[in-house]
């Protein structure tokens, strides 16, 4: 029954985009706004649906950054590491983030799809370094302190909308 659903989304953004394979990219990012990344059954079905291969499908998929065939969590941290932000230490901000999440390793990705964490080239928000962005919502001048209590923030908004029902794992 899952995967119906799922299908029925996608065929329902394929229809606002006329199956017109000329809005790929479109109808990619919608994919991938819903599902929070790009499943490869998904890719096959687009691209069969917009009479295209999946090779092409998933070349375009593979070539943007934007588009991710991985997984990721409900909340996307992005933590500056350009020029300005890691002379000011956005190093640190990664490592208190990594360590209140128990995230170890390469995984960047909390168990229960909550966080993601990515380190990215520039925010342009030099001024403000060191930036962290949670989804589109820009923090400027952040310490490791106030980057975990940003953590505890958006965990306490779950708590709230799952009627104090948040489990970490």
């Amino acid at each position: 029954m899952e995967g119906l659903r799922k299908l029925e989304k996608v065929c329902q953004i394929l229809q606002q985009n006329n199956r017109d394979p000329s809005r790929l990219i479109p109808i990619l990012q919608a994919v991938q706004e819903e599902y929070r990344y790009l499943p490869e059954e998904i890719l096959t079905f687009v691209a069969v649906s917009l009479n295209l291969t999946p090779a092409r499908v998933y070349g375009v998929a593979t070539f943007y950054s934007h588009f991710t065939l991985i997984p990721k969590g409900k909340y996307i941290i992005r933590i500056c590491d350009g020029t300005a932000c890691h002379v000011k230490k956005s190093t640190g901000l990664l490592e208190a983030m990594r360590q209140k999440l128990g995230l170890k390793d390469n995984v960047m990705t909390t168990p229960d799809m909550l966080f993601t964490i990515e380190t990215v080239s520039c925010l342009g928000a030099c001024g403000l370094a060191p930036v962290i962005v949670v989804d589109d919502e820009v923090h400027g001048q952040m310490t490791p302190g106030k980057a975990v209590a940003l953590i505890d923030e958006i965990l306490k908004k779950e708590e709230r909308l799952n009627g104090g029902a948040v489990t970490r794992s």
